[in-house]
């Protein structure tokens, strides 16, 4: 049987989170860090009492989660969906992918891990039943920082699931990365929602359309646009390392509102118009160095302005403030992405910007115990590779 690799990336959110909530406007991308996925079907047993097993291996941490078909059989019945059809995942069915999680006995530090392995059990067994097959999963994407890495583990192992599915027809003597068709993009990425249900329970649908189709959007209200960058943008993105509650974060800004009702939708109503203009400025042709450098300031002031309403909105951290105030020392402009709290924060880094200034940015936040990831912003989507 061949092998399928699969790698979806990560996003971050360039303006607009928490207000989208309210309304208002937001701007997403896909950025070069990746999550890997490798996936092999098992040829059949050659007995008819013979037991195969679907197995996944989280080769970062060091985990493999193993079950045998007759288990799954067993727990789960005879039926699973059509893997062209994506169905959402029953009360009963996750209740029975729980209890086969629990029998993994996966560590106590790590229990979180449970939401994830529970999906990829639901997506595995979806789409190709009980058949013998082993998922390997590794990742450039820091977990639970706000930097979507759950989307990108659905997308990779949907799009790795189908690509030797009977729901996509591929060429599997292709050995260099390809995309898929706008369709089986669209399947993987309805498949992969269905995932993110299960992990976050009510998920926006953002993270895996742009970990699908990479590139930029935006969006408002339930209503996505694809937007095309015209030069290259880098961003610096610091982990704080600092976790936090994305659930209580979201509620604290309701309640701010609610108490503040007319001072707040101003807040929303100006990170609106910075959406906005963002976007524009990101679709404005740049030819030169001097139009690339006026835009990359524009794009400065607007990142600046919207970390100052998210700390209107109170979801900023010490941390945060530690990194914003070390990369001003550097003349450079950052904002929290994603829901704060901690998690990450991106620094735009200039077209022009000398690689010993970055280091030395880089070399101060390390000493604070912070961890670096240079990107790419609105880069390549879904990609899939034989071997």
């Amino acid at each position: 049987m061949a092998e399928v690799r699969a790698r979806a990336p990560g996003k971050i959110i360039l303006s607009g989170e928490h207000a989208v909530v309210h309304g208002s406007t937001a701007v997403a991308a896909a950025i070069d860090l990746y999550t890997y996925v490798s996936f092999r079907l098992d040829s059949p047993l050659p007995t008819e009492n013979g037991d195969g097993s679907v197995e996944l291996e989280l080769k970062d941490m060091a985990l493999v989660f193993s079950w045998s078909s007759s288990r799954l059989k067993e727990v789960l019945g005879d039926g699973f969906a059509d893997s062209s059809t994506p169905v959402s995942c029953s009360p009963g069915r996750i209740k029975s992918i729980a209890a086969l999680v629990e029998e993994q006995n996966i560590p106590e530090a790590k229990f979180w891990l449970s939401s994830g392995v529970s999906c990829f059990l639901y997506l595995y067994t979806s789409i190709h039943g009980y058949k013998r097959g082993k998922v390997v999963v590794t990742s450039d994407l820091p977990l639970g920082s706000g930097l979507g890495s759950s989307a990108s583990f659905c997308v990779s192992v949907a799009g790795a699931l189908l690509a030797l599915s009977d729901a996509i027809s591929v060429d599997t003597s292709q050995t260099e990365w390809f995309k898929f068709s706008k369709n089986e993009l669209e399947l993987v990425t309805r498949w992969a929602f269905e995932g993110e249900k299960i992990i976050h329970g009510k998920p926006s649908g953002i993270d895996n359309t742009v970990s699908t189709f990479g590139g930029m959007i935006q969006f408002r209200s339930g209503e996505l646009t694809h937007i095309k960058s015209s030069a290259p943008l880098r961003m610096l993105i610091t982990n704080t390392k600092v976790g936090r509650n994305t659930k209580a974060l979201v509620a604290g800004v309701s309640e701010r509102a609610s108490r503040h009702p007319d001072a707040m939708a101003s807040v929303f109503t100006a990170v609106d118009f910075i959406s906005k203009e963002l976007s524009a400025i990101i679709q404005s042709p740049a030819q030169d160095d001097i139009s690339i450098t006026a835009r990359e300031e524009k794009i400065e002031e607007l990142m600046e302005m919207n970390q100052g309403l998210l700390q209107c909105m109170g979801v900023s951290h010490a941390a945060i403030e530690t990194v914003l105030r070390t990369m001003l020392k550097y003349k450079l402009a950052s904002k929290l992405t994603g829901a704060g709290g901690g998690g990450c924060v991106l620094t735009l880094l200039p077209t022009l910007l000398s690689c010993t200034i970055i280091d030395r940015a880089i070399a101060e936040l390390d000493s604070c115990g912070f961890q670096c990831l240079k990107a790419e912003v609105g880069g390549r989507g879904l990609e899939i590779c034989f071997s």
